[in-house]
């Protein structure tokens, strides 16, 4: 005994393929060393400096860099979903942890990196193709010699908050 409604299913799905490239993200590394973490997005910005991976793989860009604040967008898109058909609370959390991460790098010296310690996630609505554009805001709370606190919303277009994050980050400065 076969199950109709399995097989249906089956034979039914419409296969989608994605193919994408990126850049060495050990040479991307190699120039983030000499520069400070606003000259760095200055350059990747100007198309001096490739996108670490992770854009090319989730399909987002970098908006706008200022000191201790960044902007990410992302338009959803099918391979972007979970099985219950909205985005993946992934796909937030990168973005999230992105905004808040380089928000950090923006304020620190040449030689100086951090790391995340943490990422605190809360999702507030579902976003899917039919929602368009969001937006990851991040932007540094506090700055330490040894810890950073830094904040994330994502929005969508009409300015809804759709998830926030916090993450505190460890300053990796030479030396230490």
């Amino acid at each position: 005994m076969t199950d109709t409604g399995t097989e249906q299913a089956q034979t039914s799905q419409t296969v989608r393929e994605r193919a994408y490239s990126w850049s060495d993200p050990m040479e991307t590394a190699g120039i983030a060393a000499g520069l400070s973490g606003m000259e760095f997005f200055e350059a990747m910005a100007k198309g001096l400096v490739p996108p670490p991976p992770i854009l090319n793989t989730l399909d987002f860009d970098g908006v706008s860099f200022e000191e201790g604040r960044v902007e990410f967008r992302l338009t959803p898109k099918e391979f972007h979903y979970n099985p219950i058909g909205s985005v993946h609370g992934g796909v937030f959390a990168t973005l999230l942890d992105s905004a808040c991460g380089c928000a950090v790098h923006t304020r620190l010296p040449v030689g100086v990196f951090y790391t995340s310690l943490d990422l605190s996630v809360k999702f507030l609505r579902p976003v899917s193709v039919a929602t368009g554009t969001i937006t990851a805001v991040g932007s540094v709370v506090h700055l330490g010699r040894r810890t950073a606190l830094a904040e994330a919303r994502l929005l969508d277009a009409a300015g809804k908050v759709c998830a926030t994050a916090t993450s505190s980050c460890l300053i990796m400065r030479p030396g230490d």
